[in-house]
């Protein structure tokens, strides 16, 4: 059975490189699954071994903030923050700068995929209102949701795994690193205000978006919500996950919203894929090929749970296999709360430097793809290279600082 949960394991992180298996249509969750089905149908795992794998509280905290994400994009209020930022008349550069900022805000406290997919089409809309190249706006999106999701443990899926396994404080997470994703902001705004200077001028055609209509009361209702529970993640010792698990009832608790619409926005592909990674990683782990590995390459000199080798290697392993898969892999490796911190920090700030580095990317490029605005490997590049390069750098620096 050892030699099966090896091969399910190579064949499941290829399709993570990948993005899925040749000749197949299947996507890295439908890999994922397909690991998990395999490794129980052939009786490598039991039911309840598989079941015992999975980290029910990272999946419960993240279905919870799903929720709480859903509640404002049903509310209008993404709709209603980006329109707000545009009907200000002022510079392209300065628009770019509230842009950045409101994005980077909004990803450090909602899940950064639901920011992108609400805010993405709403953009390329008031920038044809407005004659501006909606391009470097959309980049500016994405790179800015990516780093201001850094901040917080509850900015991404892999920072809620790590916060959850690791046991970090969300107040002294924080700590470590509100100062590097607030830089990391500002470089992202200097870098493309730099970049576009002089060219962010362009006719393009108008594109109506229909999207929810903007309800005060629902905004309102998801904003106290959301209040309360950050506040309970800073002065608290409650389960994080059974904060989240208790605002999404709140919030399911509504005599206007169908709890069908509110489910309906949860990303349960994204709970499929930690599912099925979750059950192939324990089986990998259980025939102790990885713990060898790791004492191998410690004996050697290159002992992963060195600061500088972490941050080195979640960065490289976060742009072959994308950052979940990465971050699962590394955890073993990471030593709380320096660790949990570096790894947190480098696979996400790594998730700027290609197209395919993360969900975030992915989403606002077909938004725009959609609505007729075509951006391209190379184009993401031009912005993408500088920017996790620049990032990476004041994260690294603060880091060390952090460590003296």
């Amino acid at each position: 059975m050892e030699s099966l949960a090896i091969a399910v394991f190579v064949v499941v992180y290829a399709g993570m490189i990948l993005g899925g298996l040749p000749r197949l249509a299947l996507d890295r969750t439908g890999v994922a699954l397909l690991g998990a089905i395999v490794l129980v149908a052939g009786g490598d795992l039991s039911l309840e071994e598989a079941a015992g794998a999975v980290d029910a509280p990272t999946l419960a905290l993240l279905f919870g903030l799903m929720i709480v994400s859903a509640q404002f994009r049903l509310g209008g209020f993404y709709t209603h923050v980006t329109r707000r930022l545009a009907a200000h008349r002022a510079s392209p550069e300065a628009l770019l700068a509230a842009l950045v900022a409101t994005a980077g805000v909004l990803s450090a406290l909602l899940a950064n995929d639901i920011v992108c997919l609400a805010m993405a089409p709403i953009l390329v809309e008031v920038c044809s209102r407005r004659r501006l190249d909606p391009v470097p706006f959309l980049l500016a999106l994405a790179c800015a949701s990516n780093v201001g999701s850094a901040a917080t443990l509850i900015g991404n899926p892999q920072n809620m795994l790590i916060g959850e396994t690791l046991r970090l404080s969300f107040a002294g997470y924080l700590a470590d690193a509100l100062v590097p994703s607030v830089l990391g902001l500002a470089a992202t705004w200097a870098i493309l205000a730099r970049q576009w200077r002089g060219r962010f001028e362009r006719e393009t055609p108008l594109s109506e978006v229909h999207a929810p209509a903007f309800d005060r009361w629902q905004s309102t209702k998801g904003i106290l919500v959301l209040s309360g529970v950050v506040i309970a993640f800073l002065v608290t010792e409650i389960p994080r996950d059974h904060v989240a698990l208790a605002a999404a009832g709140v919030l399911l608790l509504s005599r206007r919203m169908a709890s069908s619409r509110v489910l309906g926005l949860v990303d349960w592909e994204l709970l499929v894929l930690f599912f099925g990674l979750f059950v192939v990683n324990r089986a990998f782990e259980e025939t102790g090929l990885l713990a060898r590995a790791l004492e191998s390459l410690a004996a050697s000199g290159l002992d992963l749970s060195r600061p500088d080798l972490l941050f080195t290697t979640t960065v490289v392993l976060s742009n072959l296999v994308s950052n979940v898969p990465a971050v699962m892999l590394l955890l073993p490796v990471a030593r709380p709360p320096e660790g949990g911190a570096i790894l947190a920090l480098a696979s996400t700030l790594a998730g700027n430097l290609l197209l395919v580095g993360s969900i975030a990317n992915l989403i606002v490029v077909d938004q725009a793809r959609r609505l007729g605005v075509g951006i391209g490997w190379a184009t993401h590049a031009r912005a993408g290279v500088p920017v996790t390069l620049a990032t990476l750098a004041i994260a690294a620096g603060w880091l060390w600082l952090r460590s003296g």
